[in-house]
């Protein structure tokens, strides 16, 4: 999100809504009391809105992330002491509002893929299409122009301000997930195409307020983070587990570590720190491999099916939220509605 001072405080205003409806009945506990530990704070002065965040796909212990809407469209490469190792810059890209960043591999290449996301939108709906970029990784650390791969996107229902992307490595589909009230994943088209505008179709409802997400690199599950917590999910939409965060400054980025096991969250602001948190048990026995023969064909897709293009199969229970909780979630959201536009329309 960006840092004009009128979102300050309509950010405070959203997490006191957001705070009441984590208290609103029927709301599952989270799966674990284990909220992590510190893997590493961000050193570098030039870093000071972490807003994306990725593991290398090709090289051990490199990890990469973006600002925010305050910089351009450079990303850094971070070693795990928190130092940077590089700072790369897109040719020809642009940084209207950069709000997350995934990483994926080539399955005809092997090679890494990053894909950065310029999705952010605080008017939900005042730019015509959004952008997402994809860069062939880096094959060394060192500083350097590199070229992209830009693609268009609109809504098919409108605009919308979305904070997460995420790619499924078994698919190689790109997933954007739009934060609101009532937010929704929403999958680009399989082929992408960069000579006009490509359609990001619903297929499925977020948590309230999603600010990030990321899918598990055997692309077993996904995860989608909030504020507060973050949800494991299966490829169908199915929850899997609420999980425990760390308190943060502001809670902005997530990703899988290389192995599956546990996920990594970051923050914006100044010497931010990332946090690894474990994976409970039980999402790791429901997203391990079957020992029985990998099906094929229409099989394979019975047992795990993925997100589809249809907006039906978006439900309540997809996103772990109980209708009731969707309904005190809004109300409360109403009545916060009138001061937030109040405030805004004063600071501005």
């Amino acid at each position: 999100m960006g840092s004009r001072p009128g979102y300050v405080v309509i950010r405070v205003l959203a997490a006191a809504v957001l705070a009441g409806a984590t208290l609103a009945p029927g709301l599952a506990a989270a799966d674990t009391d284990e909220e992590g530990h510190r893997l590493f704070t961000f050193k570098d002065s030039r870093i000071t809105e972490s807003s994306g965040l990725a593991v290398s796909p090709t090289h051990p212990d490199i990890y990469y992330t973006h600002n925010d809407s305050s910089d351009g469209p450079i990303f850094f490469a971070v070693g795990p002491d928190g130092r940077t190792r590089a700072k790369f810059t897109l040719q020809g890209g642009s940084a209207r509002d950069w709000e997350a960043m995934a990483a994926s591999k080539d399955p005809k290449t092997g090679r890494g893929v990053l894909w950065f996301a310029d999705i952010g939108d605080n008017f939900d709906g005042a730019w015509p299409d959004v952008s997402v970029y994809r860069v062939p990784e880096p094959a060394t650390m060192r500083d350097a122009v590199i070229p992209a791969t830009r693609y268009r996107f609109k809504y098919e229902d409108g605009g919308h301000n979305a904070e997460g992307i995420m790619v499924n490595p078994a698919t190689g589909r790109l997933y954007v997930v739009s934060k609101a009230f009532v937010g929704a994943v929403y999958a680009a088209p399989k082929r992408l195409r960069t000579d006009r505008t490509n359609v990001l179709r619903k297929v499925g409802s977020a948590p309230i307020m999603a600010t990030d997400a990321a899918y598990a690199p055997d692309g077993s599950s996904y995860v989608i983070r909030t504020y507060f917590s973050a949800t494991v999910y299966r490829p169908s939409g199915d929850q899997i587990a609420r999980l425990s965060m760390p308190q943060l400054e502001q809670a902005e980025s997530i990703t899988y570590t290389p192995d599956g096991k546990a996920v990594l969250t970051g923050s914006e602001g100044r010497n931010s720190p990332v946090y690894r948190v474990p994976l409970p048990e039980r999402v790791l026995r429901e997203t391990a491999p079957s020992p029985a023969p990998t099906p094929t064909g229409q099989a394979a897709q019975a047992v795990r099916p993925t997100l589809v293009a249809d907006a039906r199969e978006a439900d309540d229970r997809e996103a772990g939220v109980p209708g009731t909780a969707v309904a005190l979630w809004l109300a409360a959201a109403a009545g916060a509605t009138g001061l937030i536009t109040f405030i805004a329309r004063r600071v501005r």
